[in-house]
């Protein structure tokens, strides 16, 4: 026996008789603003675009679950680490960083990397990149190296020249420079990579003792990049090349995984380590503090609807939970309030209502009103704190850790300068053949800068890392190799 048919609606659930033709007056028209249900119709569907993201807008995305395999509880009181075995589900946003929603996958650029946590005390976001470090270690700058990366307000075309120039007057950039154009610089698939929370956590067990940590997802599949010319090759033939796969991958059972480990620092040894541990732009040795495996994450489903999943999913590295917190990096500091504001205006204050985004463990607040307040908005509960009705209240116990802190308030620089010993060293550790496609990717890159000086700036900044990387740079833009610098 069939199921009966269920009728086509208007938004506010009146039934639609005729789908197919607006109503008119008489055959020939005009179409009559009395048609109300063609009216929400267009009115629906000329609002169906929110605004695209400033940064990852292109992105795909899956659900699965993280499973613990080490019990790390010594180190953290977060509940969802607590003990081995035990899963948490999670959603995975992958997207590339300057590109707009409709720009190709295979482009060289970063690799968002963003996990949402649906853990029994709230959602917890780790919000990195495939890549350890980044351009920049101030949040302050953070806008203009974006614009960089955006088109040129006049020609409206990508403006190699904008972007080299401010790499070359931002020499911290050095390191993530070196890792992009190299062959990390375009992985195979979203499966292929690995992720990093890239910046310097807190964790603090129930006793009350912290340590710093530094968060590495490595991916199960391998590492697999793409060739340059292949790369081209698929923009132009197939732009969502990374989506599909990834889609297609778990559809038919192939479920990508990673493995999470951290790097434990005690919190004293951030005041005698060889440069400041909270510098975004530098790694912490492996040798110095080795990786410690801590779980498993599994992909295991697509979404149902894009638009609901993957594009409403909104993460932010103030999405935390009791026993993760932050430490003093200038570029997290300031994404603690960037991430959660961009949301805010894309998709609406309620954000954290959409059902992607809505915690497991549900939440109780004070929090009314505002833009897309789709849901009981509180009903008739006490709406104030402190009450006398038996009102959501503070836990004492869940307060973010105490940490001592000192010094002028002043706009003040990092005071470690060193941007070419890591970038030096990766150099070094390539083998003959990558250090070959990596400089060639640069001199490509930079051959179109339209200003000498830009190009020879950037030279000398390669050649302080590494003198032979900036001699083969130099040779390859024909430009003069740097001298006394």
């Amino acid at each position: 026996m069939s199921e009966t048919k269920k009728k086509l609606t208007t938004s506010w659930g009146a039934p639609v008789g005729d789908n197919q033709n607006s109503m008119t007056a008489g055959v020939s028209g005009p179409t009559l603003i009395q048609d109300v249900a063609l009216l929400d119709k267009l009115a629906h569907f000329d609002r169906e675009r929110v605004p695209e993201r400033v940064v990852h807008a292109k992105g795909a995305g899956a659900h699965g679950y993280f499973e613990v395999t080490n019990d790390l509880s010594q180190y953290t009181k977060a509940d969802f680490l607590s003990k081995v075995g035990k899963r948490t589900p999670v959603f995975v946003r992958f997207s590339t960083v300057a590109g707009e929603l409709g720009s190709a996958d295979t482009v060289r650029d970063p690799r968002g990397f963003a996990v949402k946590f649906y853990t029994n005390e709230g959602n917890y976001d780790l919000v990195g990149n495939n890549t350890p470090v980044f351009f920049i270690r101030d949040a302050i700058k953070f806008p203009d190296f974006i614009h960089t990366q955006k088109r040129d307000p006049r020609t409206h075309l990508k403006n190699p020249t904008a972007v080299w120039d401010f790499w070359s007057l931002s020499p911290e950039s050095l390191h993530q420079v070196t890792i992009l154009a190299s062959d990390r610089g375009i992985p195979a698939t979203f499966r292929h990579m690995h992720g990093y929370g890239s910046h310097t956590f807190r964790w603090t067990n129930t006793d009350g003792k912290s340590v710093w940590v530094k968060y590495h997802w490595k991916t199960d599949q391998g590492i697999k990049n793409l060739d340059v010319a292949l790369a081209e090759k698929l923009a132009g033939e197939n732009p969502d090349y990374h989506t599909e796969d990834l889609f297609n991958a778990i559809e038919k059972g192939d479920y990508p995984s990673w493995t999470l480990y951290v790097q434990i620092m005690p919190l004293e040894d951030a005041k005698t380590y060889h440069f400041n541990p909270f510098d975004v732009t530098k790694v912490i040795s492996q040798k110095d503090y080795p990786l410690i495996e801590v779980g498993r994450m599994v992909l295991n489903k697509n979404p149902e609807n894009y638009f609901a999943e993957v594009e409403q999913a909104a993460f932010s590295p103030a999405t935390l939970v009791p026993g993760i917190g932050v430490s003093p990096d200038k570029m997290l500091q300031g994404r603690l309030f960037s991430y959660a504001d961009t949301q805010r205006h894309r998709i609406g204050p309620n954000y954290q209502t959409l059902p992607i985004n809505r915690p497991l463990s549900g939440t109780n607040n004070y929090y009314r009103d505002g833009n897309m307040r789709f849901d009981g908005n509180g009903g008739r509960s006490v709406y104030y704190e402190p009450n006398s009705f038996g009102g959501p209240a503070e836990s004492p116990e869940d307060k973010q850790d105490a940490f001592e802190v000192s010094g002028m308030a002043a706009n003040t620089p990092y005071p470690d300068n060193d941007f070419y010993t890591q970038p030096g060293d990766l150099y070094r550790l390539m083998s003959e053949e990558e250090r070959t496609r990596l400089v060639q990717n640069i001199v490509n890159w930079m051959k179109p800068v339209e200003k000498e000086e830009i190009k020879e700036r950037q030279i000398r900044h390669f050649y302080r890392a590494d003198p032979e990387y900036g001699r083969r740079v130099a040779e390859g833009l024909g430009l003069p190799v740097p001298e006394n610098v």
